[in-house]
C-alpha cells in the first residue's frame, strides 16, 4: 500500500472542516502505516519550532519560496515529503548542516491558500527516517534516506503497560488543571488504543521545546521514549500545581488588600476627627493657599469641587497623583495676577536704544503701544511678528521689550514642534498628562501679562499628532485668546494681556490664517556702519567678558573692524561677525595665558588668525558681453548673482538653461527671449539672428537652488548684450519682474538687495517705479553711494544698461 491510498480515509476521518474532533489514529491505520515502504529519496521540508511525530496530523504554514515550490511539486506527484526540524529557528535559509538527521515522512492531506499570501498545508506523519546523503539543494533540499525503525517491547510487558497507563492518567490531570486546554482532549486520550500513537500524540501536543521533542523523536526504543515523555509530563504537572497554588495565594493577598483599604477608610475618618494625617495636611495646605488666589467665582467653584474629589480618592490609587497635579496647577497658575507696566516712554526708548542699534520700526511700535496703554488704561496686547534674516536680533529684542515695559519675559522655541498637545496640553485621562507649554511658561513666570516670545514660528511642523500652527490660531487671535482652552486645565484662561512676539525668517512658511492674525514688522539687515557700531557697543564687550580678558587687552580700531566686516562676513545680521570676534578674543586669551605679548589687532594679524577669506559677492566687471549683475533675496539676506548668456552658431535657436533654476526663473528667461524675438528693433538686430544661434543662459553656483521672478530684467539685459555684443554699464545691478507686454513689475526684499549691492561695490541700481516707495522707506544712511533708476518698460532697462561700446567675446 502507498501513502496516497490513505488520503480519502484520513481526510474523511480527520480533516472534516465542520467537525471539532481531534484527528486520531486507529490500530488498523497504524498497521497500514507500518507496512508502508519509505521512498529512497525525499524532498525535505525544514520546520521551525515544530516536530512532526508518526501518525499525528498538524497544520503547517509555509512562507519560504523554496518550501512553497516543494509543496507545489509534491502535490503534482504522490504528495509525500520528508519533514525535518531546524536546529536553529533564526536561520531563514537552512543548509543541510542546519537540519537534524532524523525526521518524519509526511503525507499532504490538504493544501490551503491563505488571504495573506502564505500557504497552509495539513500533513500527517507516517514513519521516521534518517538522512544518508543530501543530493539536491535547489530549488529545495532533497536527500537519500533510510528507515529509522522503531523497537517495540513485547505485548505482555507489564512495565510498559504501567508506563502507558501512567501517561494517560498524568495527561488527563494536566488537561483538567490547565485552563487553556479543552476538556475534549481528555476524551481523545482515553480513546487512543495504540500505545505507540499515544506516546507520539502526547509528545506532539505537550508543552515542550522543539529540541526536547526532537530528542524524543530520535529515541528508537518505544519503552525508553515513553519514560522520557512521562518524566516531562510529571515536571509539567508539578509546575501547573505550583502555579495554581500561587494564584490562590495571590487571590488571598488581594482579599487582604481590600480589607486594608476599608480599614484605611476607617482610619481616615478617625484622623479627620482628630485633625488629619499627612495627605490631609496637603489638602489643608491647598485650602490655605487658595485663600490668597485672585480667582473668579467660576474658578473658585471648580477648585472646591476638585479638592472635594481629591479628599475622596484613596492616596494609594493611581488617580490620586493626577488629581493632585490638577489641583496644584489651579493653585500655581497666575489667574488675574499682572505685573505693573512702566509707562515712562523716555525710559522705554532709552532701554530699547541701549540694547539694540537701529530697528526704529519695532521700537516705534512698542512706544505707540505704551502711549495708548498709558492714555486708555486698558488695551489688548498686540501680536507682533518680527520678520527678517538670521542674526539681526529678533529674539533678543523680546527681552529688551520686556525690560522696557517692566514685564516678565518668556521665550518658547517652536522649531520642529509637531504635536498639538505641546500648545493645548493633554487630556487628564492620559497617564502622564500635563498642561500645554503656554500655561507651563505662565506658571513659571507667575504673571498673566509677560512678554512671550514665540521663536521660529515659521519652522513649526505637523504630523498625525495634529497641527500646532492651527492650535496657535486661538492663542494669537486678540478676539479669541481671552478664553484660551487648555485640554488639561479644562477651563478658559485669559491670554489677552500677554504680549506675544513671534519671530521668523520666511513668511511664506507660515500658515496664511496664522500670518493674518499677526502684525508683521520687517527687521532688515545692517549696513557696514551699523555693524561697526553694534560690534563696538555690544559684541566686543561681550566677547571680552566671556573670554576672561580686560578691556585694555583687546582693542579694535574702526578701520580694522571695517576690514573684518567687509572681508569675513557675508550676512545681513551680525552672528558670523560675533563668531569672528570670539575667535580673535580666544587667540588673545591664549597669548595672555602663556605670558606672551598680545599681538596688536591689525589687518595682517586678522588674516593670520582667521585664515584666507571666502567672500565671493563682489562685482566682477563688465568686460564680457552677456554677463549682467542681478540682485536676489535669500533666507539669510540679500545677495548678488550673475546671469551669463553665450551664443553658439547653429540652426534652430535652441534655448538651454543651467544653474539649478526653478520653474519661475526658467519662465522669466523664456519671456525675455520671446520679447526680444517679437521686438528685435529695440536692440537693432535682424529677426533672423535668433534662428542662427543656440542660446545658453547660466547662473553660477549650480549647487544652490534659485527661483523667483526678480531676475527677469537681468535675463533680458543679458540676452540683449549677448546678441548685440554691447557692454553693460559698469557697477550696475538690477532687479524686477517682466511681462510679455514689455512691462516691468515690482519685486520684494528691496532693503536686503540694496545692502547686498553696497557690499558688492555696486553704484547704480535699476528698479521698477513701483518699488520707489520701498526705497523711500529706507533710512538715508543705507542709500549713501547709490543712485537709483526707476523704470516701467523693458526697453527703458536696455537704454539704461547697455553702452554703445562693444564687449570682448570671452
Amino acid at each position: 500500500m502507498t501513502f496516497e491510498d490513505l488520503s480519502d480515509i484520513e481526510l474523511k476521518r480527520s480533516i472534516d472542516e465542520d467537525s471539532e474532533l481531534i484527528p486520531l489514529l486507529s490500530l488498523e491505520d497504524e498497521d497500514q502505516i507500518r507496512n508502508e515502504k519509505i521512498p529512497d529519496t525525499l524532498p525535505i521540508l525544514p520546520l521551525k519550532n515544530t516536530v512532526l511525530f508518526p501518525g499525528v496530523v498538524i497544520p503547517i504554514t509555509v512562507g519560504r519560496e523554496k518550501s512553497i515550490q516543494l509543496i507545489r511539486d509534491a502535490n503534482k506527484t504522490d504528495k509525500t515529503l520528508g519533514v525535518i526540524t531546524q536546529k536553529n529557528d533564526d536561520v531563514e535559509d537552512p543548509t543541510k548542516d542546519d537540519l537534524h538527521s532524523v525526521g518524519t515522512v509526511a503525507f499532504i492531506l490538504k493544501t490551503l491558500r491563505m488571504p495573506d499570501g502564505n500557504t497552509t498545508i495539513i500533513i500527517q506523519g507516517k514513519k521516521r527516517f534518517k538522512t544518508e546523503e543530501y543530493i539536491q539543494s535547489e530549488p529545495y533540499h532533497k536527500a537519500r534516506v533510510s528507515a529509522f525503525d522503531e523497537v517495540r517491547p513485547p505485548s505482555n510487558d507489564k512495565e510498559f503497560q504501567a508506563i502507558v497507563s501512567n501517561l494517560k492518567d498524568t495527561s488527563i490531570k494536566i488537561i483538567r488543571i490547565s485552563p487553556g486546554i479543552p476538556n475534549d482532549a481528555s476524551f481523545a486520550i482515553n480513546n487512543i488504543d495504540s500505545p505507540a500513537f499515544l506516546v507520539n500524540f502526547i509528545s506532539s501536543n505537550m508543552n515542550a521545546k522543539s529540541a526536547e521533542k526532537q530528542k524524543m523523536l530520535e529515541v528508537a526504543n518505544l519503552k525508553e521514549r515513553s519514560l522520557l515523555v512521562l518524566e516531562h509530563l510529571n515536571k509539567e504537572l508539578q509546575m501547573l500545581e505550583l502555579r495554581n497554588q500561587i494564584q490562590n495565594k495571590t487571590k488571598m493577598d488581594l482579599d487582604k488588600q481590600q480589607r486594608e483599604y476599608f480599614l484605611n477608610q476607617q482610619i481616615r475618618t478617625i484622623q479627620e476627627e482628630l485633625g488629619g494625617g499627612n495627605f490631609e495636611q496637603d489638602i489643608a495646605e491647598f485650602t490655605e493657599k487658595a485663600k490668597t488666589k485672585k480667582w473668579s467665582a467660576e474658578v473658585k467653584e471648580i477648585f472646591d469641587k476638585q479638592l472635594a474629589k481629591l479628599r475622596r480618592i484613596n492616596p494609594n490609587a493611581a488617580e490620586y497623583g493626577i488629581q493632585t497635579n490638577y489641583v496644584e496647577l489651579l493653585l500655581e497658575l497666575p489667574f488675574n495676577e499682572y505685573t505693573e507696566d512702566n509707562f515712562d516712554l523716555k525710559h522705554a526708548q532709552t532701554v530699547l536704544d541701549e540694547d539694540h542699534f537701529g530697528m526704529e520700526k519695532v521700537k516705534e511700535r512698542i512706544i505707540e503701544h505704551l502711549a495708548v496703554l498709558k492714555l486708555k488704561g486698558n488695551l489688548k496686547s498686540p501680536i507682533l511678528c518680527l520678520y527678517g534674516p538670521p542674526g539681526v536680533g529678533k529674539t533678543s529684542l523680546g527681552k529688551s521689550i520686556a525690560k522696557a515695559l517692566n514685564r516678565k519675559y518668556v521665550r518658547m522655541s517652536l522649531g520642529g514642534m509637531r504635536d498639538e498637545s505641546e500648545i493645548r496640553g493633554h487630556r487628564k485621562t492620559y497617564i502622564g498628562a500635563m498642561p500645554g507649554r503656554i500655561l507651563q511658561n505662565l506658571k513659571k513666570v507667575q504673571s498673566s501679562n509677560p512678554v512671550f516670545v514665540l521663536d521660529e514660528i515659521d519652522k513649526i511642523g505637523n504630523s498625525y499628532h495634529g497641527d500646532p500652527s492651527s492650535a496657535l490660531l486661538e492663542v494669537l487671535d486678540p478676539e479669541q485668546n481671552s478664553t484660551f482652552y487648555d485640554n488639561f486645565l479644562e477651563l478658559d484662561y485669559d491670554l489677552s494681556k500677554v504680549m506675544f512676539i513671534a519671530t521668523c525668517n520666511n513668511l511664506a512658511d507660515i500658515q496664511p490664517a496664522l500670518r493674518d492674525r499677526m502684525e508683521i514688522i520687517e527687521v532688515g539687515g545692517y549696513t557696514v556702519e551699523e555693524k561697526l557700531e553694534i560690534a563696538k557697543r555690544h559684541l566686543i564687550p561681550k566677547q571680552i567678558e566671556e573670554s576672561g580678558l580686560k578691556k585694555t587687552q583687546l582693542k579694535f580700531s574702526d578701520k580694522v573692524l571695517e576690514f573684518l566686516i567687509e572681508t569675513y562676513t557675508h550676512e545681513s545680521g551680525v552672528r558670523n561677525l560675533e563668531k569672528k570676534i570670539s575667535k580673535i578674543a580666544r587667540n588673545a586669551a591664549v597669548h595672555i595665558a602663556k605670558d606672551e605679548d598680545t599681538p596688536k589687532i591689525s589687518e595682517e594679524n586678522i588674516l593670520k588668525i582667521l585664515g584666507p577669506t571666502h567672500i565671493k559677492d563682489k562685482y566682477q566687471g563688465n568686460d564680457i558681453a552677456g554677463v549682467v549683475t542681478g540682485l536676489a533675496w535669500t533666507q539669510v539676506g540679500g545677495d548678488i548673482l550673475f546671469i551669463e548668456t553665450s551664443l553658439s552658431k547653429s540652426k534652430g535657436g535652441k534655448l538651454t538653461l543651467t544653474g539649478n533654476l526653478g520653474d519661475v526663473m526658467k519662465e522669466s528667461a523664456t519671456l525675455a527671449l520671446e520679447f526680444l524675438k517679437a521686438h528685435p528693433h529695440i536692440i537693432d538686430v535682424k529677426p533672423e539672428i535668433f534662428d542662427e544661434y543656440n542660446i545658453h543662459i547660466h547662473v553660477p553656483e549650480g549647487g544652490t537652488p534659485k527661483d523667483g521672478p526678480s531676475a527677469g530684467i537681468t535675463m533680458l539685459t543679458s540676452l540683449a548684450s549677448a546678441f548685440t555684443k554691447r557692454k553693460v554699464k559698469k557697477a550696475l545691478a538690477m532687479t524686477g519682474e517682466i511681462t510679455l507686454r514689455g512691462k516691468v513689475l515690482p519685486v520684494g526684499g528691496i532693503k536686503e538687495k540694496i545692502l547686498a549691492a553696497k557690499r558688492a561695490g555696486i553704484k547704480e541700481i535699476i528698479l521698477c517705479a513701483a518699488n520707489k516707495k520701498d526705497v523711500d522707506d529706507i533710512k538715508a544712511d543705507y542709500l549713501k553711494g547709490l543712485s537709483f533708476h526707476y523704470v516701467t518698460q523693458m526697453d527703458e532697462v536696455l537704454k539704461l544698461a547697455l553702452l554703445k561700446e562693444k564687449a570682448r567675446e570671452f
